[in-house]
């Protein structure tokens, strides 16, 4: 097969990237496998394992691409956009999130539920998606410290529990989840003072 598309010079490697985020966010990790990622990619076989020589280093390139794009690009930036203030911030991750929750084409957490697929947690793709889960503590904490809370490591772990918890009620059918997680969030900031 050939690795050159009429509609662009995108590289192999990146049209591999791309279509295993699209087929791995949608459908998860175990079970789409490296043959659906190659058809959708329009690429040989032998340009996937040059790229990456095994499902699971493709899964830690999706990853990787996911914090860029849905952490970073997505969910931080918005929550910026929409709040003045870190205590703002910190409320509109649940904005952000009752009107991803409300999209027919609402996928759940990627990292959450790459790590219940490869649940042997010393798994070089159980630990990745542990860390991209710490970044997002990361960014908690810090919007904690600028709010003033002295332990952000403990409130950035409630508040991602809050998170991921909504998550989770959302993949239930509570299209409200995000609405209840942001109301006990308001408790939260209440106990911690802001």
């Amino acid at each position: 097969m050939n690795d050159k598309r009429e509609d662009g010079p995108e590289s192999g490697r990146e049209r591999l990237s791309r279509a295993a985020y699209e087929l791995f966010s949608r459908e998860g990790t175990r079970s789409v496998g490296v043959d659906a990622v190659i058809a959708r990619a329009g690429t040989a076989k032998m340009t996937l394992y040059r790229n990456f020589p095994s499902k699971d280093d493709l899964i830690i390139d999706f990853l990787r691409r996911r914090e860029q794009l849905w952490t970073l690009g997505w969910l931080e930036a918005e929550s910026q956009r929409r709040g003045d203030t870190p205590r703002d911030q910190l409320l509109a991750i649940f904005d952000v999130f009752s009107e991803w929750f409300n999209k027919p084409d609402f996928e759940g957490c990627s990292f959450l539920t790459t790590m219940v697929e490869v649940n042997d947690r010393d798994h070089p793709v159980h630990q990745a998606a542990v860390v991209h889960l710490a970044n997002i503590r990361g960014y908690l904490e810090r919007l904690a410290a600028e709010a003033g809370i002295r332990d952000t490591d403990s409130f950035a772990r409630k508040w991602h529990i809050l998170m991921k918890g909504s998550i989770m009620a959302a993949h239930e059918g509570d299209a409200a989840a995000a609405d209840r997680a942001r109301e006990l969030g308001e408790l939260l900031l209440a106990h911690y003072g802001c």
